[in-house]
Parts: structure tokens; sequence; C-alpha cells
């Protein structure tokens, strides 16, 4: 072998290497921009622009449109995730393994905004935000591995609040640009399309990554590489505990807020639902930045995730239960406020968990991947849950009970991880 093919391996080898040099807060910033980006362009469509959208196109069939569009979208995400992060992981540009895949991702989900605003039919809004779900998941597979990539353990339940806190607020930011700075369905959308591109340029533009020498990129072989896609629980079993414990505390996620638009005008009667939204996810996020980046520094100080996480997910049910038994806008805000703590500790220490227990270093992108299915698919089975729970289970109160057990037993579930404290 070469000497310039040795030193080649061993500067890809470095590049594998557990990273131990602590981050800067302008990484940690560049890296929230871009998390901040890819959120706002996932949540605001599904919490306010495609509702309304499809209650103007479908006044009648509204809640199944809604469904099946989210369904159709969320099943792109299963997908594309875990696709794009294996080919990040192959990656051999000289801009790195992860910024290519940032910047690529965040210009297609911004076409597939432009297109899903376009629409008039309940197809064309599906076939428009599954091609925003793409690119939007291509690039969710770039601003999620490089806490893996970059953070070492001391620091990453910090790092993990930080940017874990960026999915509410995106909430936040979308839900005021679209309810109080812009007007109508269509500059909505487009307004989204362009800041997603703008807030991912810092991070792409600002912090080079090392890049992964040719030479350590394994020979393409079809088989081999759908094979990868597996991950098995028995040889991995701490993966798969912390998989599923994921995919039932999104599940829930996704059960409690799927028809919060709907919830707060058929069963609170508040007078505007979509502002009604705007305030509660502003009281969720303030009560999740209360919590999120304190209870993470806590956690790297002490070492241990499992116990944070089965916190967070008692909180999080008891805010299910108060919407299951109250619909009135008071307990809806308490409920917020509870969600929000125990939501802002999910956050920060689930996402430092899942990054201790990854098989392979030089997977970490297309691993994240398989554990980011645990995120979109509950978007996929959620809809089809919700809607016969609250026609035939007891309406809304039926729906949330649901919430609060699935979340529950998704906490109780991780204590099964045995190689993180």
């Amino acid at each position: 072998m070469s000497q310039a093919l040795q030193e080649e391996e061993r500067d890809g080898a470095a590049v594998l290497d557990e990273p131990t040099v602590p981050v800067r807060a302008g990484w940690t910033t560049s890296l929230s921009l871009a998390t901040l980006a890819v959120f706002m362009a996932f949540m605001t469509p599904i919490q306010i622009l495609l509702p309304l959208q499809l209650q103007h196109i479908d006044p009648h069939g509204k809640s199944g449109a809604l469904s099946l569009v989210t369904g159709l979208g969320a099943l792109v995400a299963v997908v594309v995730n875990p696709l794009a992060g294996a080919l990040s992981d192959r990656t051999t540009s000289r801009f790195g393994r992860r910024r290519p895949w940032v910047l690529g991702g965040a210009l297609a989900g911004a076409a597939g905004l432009a297109v899903t605003a376009a629409q008039h039919s309940v197809a064309g809004v599906a076939v428009g935000w599954c091609l925003g779900q793409a690119g939007l998941n291509a690039m969710l597979a770039g601003v999620t591995t490089p806490i893996a990539d970059r953070v070492p353990l001391s620091q990453r339940a910090q790092v993990s609040g930080w940017t874990g806190l960026m999915q509410s607020f995106g909430l936040v930011l979308g839900a005021l640009i679209t309810t109080l700075l812009v007007t109508g369905v269509w500059s909505g959308y487009g307004t989204l399309a362009v800041l997603t591109v703008v807030l991912a340029l810092p991070f792409v533009l600002r912090h080079p990554e090392p890049a992964l020498p040719r030479a350590l990129r394994p020979a393409f072989d079809g088989r081999a590489f759908l094979r990868s896609f597996w991950v098995s629980p028995r040889l991995h079993p701490d993966f798969g505990w912390a998989w599923l414990t994921r995919f039932l505390i999104n599940l829930g996620n996704a059960l409690g807020t799927l028809y919060l638009f709907y919830f707060l005008s058929d069963a609170v009667h508040y007078g505007d639902p979509g502002t009604g939204v705007l305030i509660l996810t502003v009281v969720y996020t303030l009560f999740a930045a209360l919590t999120a980046i304190p209870v993470g520094r806590v956690s790297d100080r002490v070492g241990r995730r499992k116990s944070f996480v089965v916190l967070c997910s008692v909180v999080m049910a008891v805010a299910a239960v108060l919407l299951a038994l109250e619909h009135t806008w008071p307990a809806a805000l308490a409920a917020a406020a509870v969600l929000g703590a125990g939501y802002g500790v999910y956050l920060a220490v689930d996402q430092a968990l899942v990054t201790q227990v990854l098989p392979q270093a030089r997977d970490r992108a297309k691993d994240l991947g398989v554990i980011n299915i645990a995120n979109s698919g509950p978007q996929v089975l959620a809809p089809a849950l919700a809607a016969p729970i609250i026609a035939n289970l007891g309406g809304y109160t039926g729906l949330y009970l649901a919430t609060a057990l699935v979340t529950l037993l998704g906490g109780l579930l991780v204590r099964r991880v045995r190689g993180v404290a």
C-alpha cells in the first residue's frame, strides 16, 4: 500500500473516531439554525397551512384529506431519511459528508413547498407535500448526524437540547409568520421555502468538516446496501429498545397534535383556532426552553439519560390526560405548559441517548436515519389510529387518553436499554 493511501486511510479513521474536542457556541448556533429551518418547514404546514388549504379545497372531508396528505408525506420520510443518511455516510465530497446534503435538501424541500402552495386539489397537495418531504428529509439526515460526528459525550445532551428546542421554536416562528406576518396560504409556503434555504447557509458556509477519503468508502453492493438498513434488535438490543421508545413517544405526540387545529375548533370552540394553535405553541415552547438546556447540562454532568426519559414520559402523559378530561381553553393552556416542560427534557436527553447506541461509526447517518423512522413512522400510523378513535372510541377524550397510554409505555421501555445509564 502506498504511503499516500496509508495517510488517507489514517485521516479517514480520524473522521470516524469518537469526538473528544468540545464544539464552540458558533458551531452549535449554526447547526441550531439549520435544524430550525427544517422543522419550521416540516411542522408549520402540518399544523396550520395544510389544514387551511385542505379546508378550502374540501370542507366536508378535511379531516380525511389531512390524514391522507400527512400520512403519505410521512411514508416518504420513512424511506428518504435513512436512504439519504446512508448516501451521506458514503459521500466523499471535499465539502464533507453532511453539508452537501444539508444544502441540497434545503433547496429540494423549498421547491416542494412551492409546488404544494400552487395546488388546488387534494391529490395535488399530496404530491407537492411528498416532494417537500423528500427534500426536507434529505436535509434532516444532514443536520441530525453532526452531533454524533462532532460533539463529545460531555456536551451531547446540552447541544441536543439546543437543536431539539429548535423543533418547538420552529412551530412558533412558523405560526407567527403564517398567522401574523403574511396572509394567505401561498405566501406562507413561499416564506417558509425562502427561510429554509437562508437558515441552512450559516452551517453550510461557515463550518467546514473533514472529508471521507475515497479509500475508506466501501465498494457498492446493492444487496448489501439494502440489507444494511435492517439493524437487528437481537444483535443490537440497545438500538432496538431506543428505537421503540422513540417510536412510542413520538406516536403519542403525533396523536396529540395532529388534530389540534380541529380540537380547538370543534371541541373547545375557540373562535380563531389558528391563533389558538399559535398561543399554545408559544406556551409549549417557553416551557420546553425552561427545561431542555438545564436538564441537558445536568444529564451531561451526571452521565445519566434513561431516568430523564422516564420522567418526561410521565409528565407528557399527565398533559394528555388533562386534555382528555377538560375541553376548555384554560385546560388547553395548562396542558401546553406541562407538555412543553416534559418534551423539553425529552428533546435534550433522548437524542443524546440514541447517539450512544449506534452500532458503527461509519454508518452514523444511516443508523440515525433508521432511528428517525421512529419520528416519521408515527406520522403514518397516527392518522390511521386517530380518525377511528375520534369517530368510535370517545372522540377527543378517547384520543388523548390513548396519547397518554402510548407515551407512558414508551418512557417505561427505555429502561430496557442496558448500555446507557
